[in-house]
């Protein structure tokens, strides 16, 4: 089986100095998707066409991200390194969905990942299981109010919904890991984009944290020491920024609104 190396059609990826002037070197180095591995091709996420090759995404910037329409696989992919990575991914398990697809969380077991050395931790951010994971950080401070302490020292119960992401990204991303994000920027004003912008540039640049993140953000997709792979084709593919779906209609739309407001006008 020959194995697709995916790298950076406009140019070699930008990876910045370290602070002590040396190149950086990424924690986690690639992540191979292995189809023969699939124990079934008509059930998703295994009967994605996205999915159906075999292929390396390689991981050598601070920073990466995935882009791309609704239902692609972003996030199927992003959960499925996460758990391949060891880490841990809060769920409310008091939920059940009215239909369940068991074969949803068993695509990591089709994933291998290379590390540069040793296994780093981490962790998973997704929006729609961080209110659970703040309900659950108030219980534990009950009988423990230094676990406050890692996270600005404030019940994120008590914040706005973008200002405890912020205070939750602002405390965890200064330890040493791998961490995951998917869609970040859904309670984020464009401000708070910004802001989360900043860190994510300046703390990769430490060395201590690597970041992969699912995002429809043109703002987060700026960021300049990020690769991005695009899931916008048959496979998936490195892509500049400028070339991206996600900018060419943010930027069609501020230039002649009128066009997609007012269509045939």
């Amino acid at each position: 089986m020959v194995y697709i190396k995916l790298t950076e059609t406009s140019g070699e990826c930008r990876v910045p100095p370290a602070l002590s002037g040396e190149r950086l070197i990424m924690h986690l180095k690639t992540v191979t998707i292995h189809p023969e591995k699939y124990p079934i091709r008509d059930r998703y996420p295994y009967n994605l066409p996205i999915f159906h090759h075999a292929q390396s995404l390689s991981c050598n910037t601070p920073v990466t991200m995935f882009v791309g329409e609704n239902g692609t696989g972003k996030s199927t992919l992003l959960e499925a390194i996460c758990r391949t990575c060891g880490i841990h991914i809060w769920r409310d398990t008091d939920k059940r969905r009215f239909q369940y697809n068991p074969y949803e969380e068993t695509f990591y077991h089709c994933l291998s990942i290379e590390w540069t050395a040793d296994r780093v931790p981490g962790a998973f951010f997704g929006s729609d299981i961080f209110r659970y994971f703040a309900q659950l950080l108030d219980e534990w401070a009950k009988n423990d109010p230094g676990q406050l302490d890692y996270f600005g020292g404030k019940s994120l119960m008590t914040q706005s919904h973008g200002q405890s992401l912020m205070s939750f990204f602002k405390s965890l991303y200064q330890r040493k890991g791998v961490y995951f994000l998917d869609e970040p920027e859904t309670a984020l004003s464009p401000r708070s984009q910004l802001e989360l912008l900043e860190l994510l540039t300046e703390t990769g640049r430490t060395g201590l944290a690597q970041f992969i993140i699912v995002t429809h953000s043109p703002l987060l997709l700026a960021c300049p020491d990020a690769v991005i792979y695009s899931f916008d084709e048959e496979r998936i593919k490195p892509a500049a920024y400028e070339e991206t779906t996600h900018y060419k209609l943010y930027k069609n739309f501020l230039e002649d609104r009128n066009k997609y407001l007012f269509p045939g006008q």
